[in-house]
């Protein structure tokens, strides 16, 4: 009997710890609930909970094959654009944070599904932030390189990093369809959920 409960116990906790675990993999399979109210901060936090959910589902299910992918010799391959779209998620939760972007940080390597859930966390975590801001003014971007700091006024977000992921994902659609795997064919942008 003990043996019984001390198993059941043991796979109540690891299933507790899977969903835990899993639970920010699965945070833009839908759109989150709207912001009760139309500040900067809740508009910045929506659209990038917009592009959480477009690359949800344009990184969905991908293969090797499909992360291999280039549509011609100079261009990107398919995970080499989520490796963009990293770095670019990277810089929008930075500036959430008011920290700087370091370039001169060596990058560790990440599998397909790590890459995918950074990414994924990293729109999460600044949408978050975002979400409790009155002034965007204090949320510029700043790249620390070798030869020094640039800065940018938070502007160059909306043109810049935020957009540009926007950019990716839709190209990462496009290469995924491109090889043989296109993204689940009742993914919705508009209503941001998977139709009926």
């Amino acid at each position: 009997m003990k043996n019984i409960l001390l198993f059941g116990l043991l796979l109540f906790s690891f299933i507790s710890f899977s969903q835990a675990e899993t639970k920010a993999d699965f945070y833009y399979k839908k759109l989150p609930n709207t912001p009760t109210e139309y500040t900067p901060g809740t508009i910045v936090a929506r659209m990038i909970d917009g592009l959480g959910f477009r690359y949800y589902w344009a990184t969905e299910g991908l293969k090797e094959v499909d992360l291999a992918y280039k549509p011609s010799q100079d261009a990107r391959t398919l995970g080499e654009t989520m490796n963009h779209i990293y770095g670019l998620s990277k810089t929008i939760l930075n500036s959430a944070k008011k920290i700087p972007t370091d370039f001169t940080l060596e990058e560790a390597d990440m599998s397909y599904d790590e890459k995918r859930n950074a990414t994924l966390n990293n729109f999460r975590m600044a949408s978050t932030l975002f979400l409790k801001t009155k002034d965007l003014s204090k949320h510029s971007i700043v790249f620390k390189r070798e030869n020094g700091i640039s800065e940018f006024p938070f502007w160059n977000h909306i043109n810049g990093p935020i957009e540009d992921a926007v950019w990716h994902a839709g190209q990462v659609v496009v290469l995924r369809r491109a090889s043989g795997n296109p993204i689940h064919p009742k993914v919705n942008v508009f209503l941001g959920k998977l139709n009926d």
